[in-house]
């Protein structure tokens, strides 16, 4: 590991809407962060549990839609969808404990396309490959992957080397601190001093530039583990990231806590390759499908909805994304 270490210069503090509020989070399992699968129930994700039944009653496009796709026809014939992201995030996308599909909203999605470019059946065709934020764009543009589902925020400087479709999801930059320090940060004015850690390459590193005023020391670290442990062990006083990981990582460990709100707004979407051939257009309907259908309020409702006490958000417009 190779952390470095930057001063933002300073800026003022300003007030922005939050996506979500981050009200009631649950916390459980272990400080390992291994936890149970959050898939709509006790039962695991298993057999007859919520998230089961989501990915059960998903759409599968017409022969016509995927012909029209360049990129889907090229999955639909090795019968097999590639996706980037991660299986470690207890909300978004972790890996079974019971031998079965990983659970979770991002892996909800993957296995909701699966089934709609493959067939039925399809969910259970997914090769998952792991990425960073480091190495996202990269395996998205040499094609090692179809597609990059990862809690993956849109932004402009991403778009300049991929596509997205999307957004499928509005989440934000959030606040993590010991939970034993939860009562004294409740929003980045609450940061002033203080040593900040975050990922390498995310967009918590905008965040903090903008919204924190004269903090102290401020980690770049490689991924959400290490910035956990850095938390964890002292070495900082809050980790600065995006929400969706922030609240796996306390769903899973009950000495890590989300504070306040989001202050910076997160659109997460599908990474695909620019010349990936009708691959934006035929995602974007695939999700609009799936919000018009029900599937997607569903979804959230068996994963986020688990650890977050309220009522699930409007989706956001497939194809509206951040200029």
């Amino acid at each position: 590991m190779n952390p470095t270490s930057f001063r933002p210069r300073r800026r003022a503090v300003v007030a922005a809407a939050a996506a979500l509020p981050l009200v009631g989070l649950a916390a459980c399992s272990s400080d390992t962060g291994d936890g149970p699968d959050l898939g709509g129930g006790s039962d695991g994700g298993g057999e007859g549990s919520a998230f089961v039944d989501v990915i059960a009653s998903g759409p599968v496009a017409a022969d016509d839609a995927i012909a029209g796709s360049a990129w889907a026809a090229a999955i639909k014939e090795k019968d097999q969808l590639i996706r980037g992201g991660t299986v470690a995030n207890q909300v978004f996308s972790l890996a079974s404990t019971t031998g079965g599909q990983p659970t979770g909203f991002d892996a909800g999605i993957t296995q909701l396309l699966a089934k709609y470019i493959l067939g039925e059946g399809g969910e259970e065709k997914v090769e998952y490959i792991d990425t960073t934020v480091e190495t996202r764009e990269t395996l998205v543009q040499n094609g090692t992957v179809d597609c990059v589902i990862a809690t993956y925020s849109i932004t402009p400087e991403r778009l300049e080397v991929i596509d997205f479709a999307g957004p499928y999801y509005l989440s934000g930059t959030a606040i993590q601190v010991r939970t034993e320090d939860a009562e004294t940060v409740a929003g980045p004015e609450d940061l002033t001093g203080k040593n900040l850690v975050t990922q390498a390459n995310s967009t918590g590193i905008q965040a903090i530039e903008e919204f924190v005023t004269d903090p102290g020391d401020v980690q770049t670290l490689p991924d959400n583990e290490s910035c956990v442990a850095a938390l964890k062990q002292g070495r900082a006083d809050a980790y600065v990231l995006d929400q969706g990981v922030l609240l796996g990582n306390s769903a899973a460990d009950p000495e890590v806590t989300v504070v306040g709100e989001p202050f910076v707004d997160d659109p997460y979407g599908v990474g695909l390759a620019k010349d990936a051939e009708g691959a934006v257009d035929f995602v974007n309907a695939f999700l609009q499908e799936i919000i018009d259908s029900g599937a997607w309020e569903k979804l959230w409702t068996a994963t986020i909805g688990e650890v977050m006490d309220t009522e699930a958000p409007e989706p956001p417009v497939p194809g509206e994304l951040p200029s």
